[in-house]
């Protein structure tokens, strides 16, 4: 019996649905925004019953606030706007100083007096005493602050009105100016509380305490939350392992497994995919995720041969021993990969990223430099070709 037909609003709901997983802050402007605003009565209904997350949309903001399931996935960084390079814990602390500085300017700013309000924020004692320091007087340092000010520009905090920022990273004195988006800075924060309430001071417990929700007190609520963490595990999660579930969520999703796949299917289009050792939910369309695999390229080639090596490996194996191999792999296909892959240092770099790459898709694990294959990269690994003989002819 086949699926009935999808009708044009459901179309309209699943691409806006879409969109706001992909980038839940979405600015007015765009045909995307267009469509939340158009069904965002239903959408926020949806996703308060299934996910237990909040879609507020205004006139210039379609904000999804979304709690993550895990809060130890280290796995999925903020990047870079035009080199992808993950965000290193310098640029993260820039980035949250400059998000400071915005909620005390004015409705325009320079990038100079960004990098002032910057400059006087690394003045506090705590930072200090943490080993943050800046000075915005090396290149490398203005670089740190540029790629914060560029995923503000992607996010719709700012926008650009004169200048560009490479002339700043070759001069200082070379400015530019940007309208801060106030409403979208208001949009930021994806917390249960006040982040100025908190008065943790470990990261991990703070952390915490932001995305704390009310526990449930009855049986009810109780599965309700299981529902809520689940869904959200596997519209976020590439894969979900049944062996990395607490009892409770494991037993749950075993029992409710067709019920919220479908949910998820009639909103989004994702497909299930269920195996014995867990469940994924795939996207025909392939554009519904920030890391695909395979991927063109030096990198997406590298990370496609270290994958099919540890899908028929027998046992974990040490970072030096995939290191080794991309050296071996960057005289294999040297005519093919990009030249600076050969030099004597590429191979720990490219290894690196291709691991990243698979700790991110939930394909390998690592602990201690030893990486271990998980369930679902068995679809990488290579069967040996079976020959068929040629019939003779009577």
């Amino acid at each position: 019996m086949s699926a009935a037909p999808v009708t044009e609003a459901q179309e309209e709901r699943r691409r806006a649905a879409r969109a706001l997983l992909a980038s839940p802050l979405l600015t007015s402007g765009s045909e995307e925004f267009r469509l939340v605003r158009k069904h965002g009565g239903e959408l926020a209904s949806w996703f308060t019953q299934e996910t237990g997350w909040r879609l507020v949309v205004d006139a210039e903001t379609a904000r999804l606030y979304k709690t993550p399931a895990r809060l130890d996935d280290a796995t999925r960084p903020a990047r870079a706007a035009r080199s992808k390079a993950p965000f290193t814990r310098r640029r993260y602390v820039l980035l949250c100083l400059a998000l400071a500085t915005l909620e005390r300017a004015d409705a325009q700013i320079t990038l100079g007096r960004l990098a002032e309000g910057v400059l006087t924020g690394t003045a506090d004692p705590v930072l200090a005493d943490a080993g943050i320091e800046f000075r915005m007087e090396r290149r490398e340092e203005r670089s740190d602050l540029v790629a914060a000010v560029r995923l503000l520009l992607e996010w719709g905090v700012l926008h650009r009105v004169a200048g560009d920022e490479d002339a700043y990273l070759s001069e200082a004195s070379n400015d530019v100016l940007y309208d801060v988006r106030r409403r979208v800075l208001a949009a930021l924060p994806a917390a249960t509380c006040g982040p100025s309430t908190v008065e943790a001071a470990d990261p991990d417990e703070r952390l915490m305490v932001l995305t704390a929700e009310v526990a449930p007190e009855t049986e009810e609520l109780r599965l309700r939350a299981l529902r809520h963490r689940l869904t959200r595990r596997l519209l976020d999660d590439p894969v979900v392992y049944y062996a990395e579930l607490p009892e409770d969520e494991r037993a749950y999703l075993v029992s409710q497994r067709y019920a919220i796949t479908r949910r998820i299917t009639e909103l989004t289009g994702l497909v299930p995919e269920a195996r014995a050792e867990g469940l994924a939910m795939v996207d025909p369309d392939d554009d519904l995720t920030d890391l695909r695999m395979p991927e063109q390229g030096t990198d997406g080639h590298v990370t496609l041969l270290i994958a099919t090596h540890l899908a028929t490996a027998e046992g974990p194996r040490t970072e030096e021993q995939l290191n080794s191999l991309a050296r071996e792999l960057a005289i294999q296909y040297r005519s093919y990969w990009r030249k600076s892959a050969a030099e004597p240092a590429a191979a720990a770099e490219l290894a690196a990223q291709a691991l990243d790459r698979l700790a991110a898709l939930g394909l390998v694990s690592r602990d201690a430099g030893t990486v271990t294959a998980k369930p679902a990269l068995v679809r990488y690994a290579l069967a040996a070709p079976t020959i068929r003989k040629a019939r003779s002819r009577a």
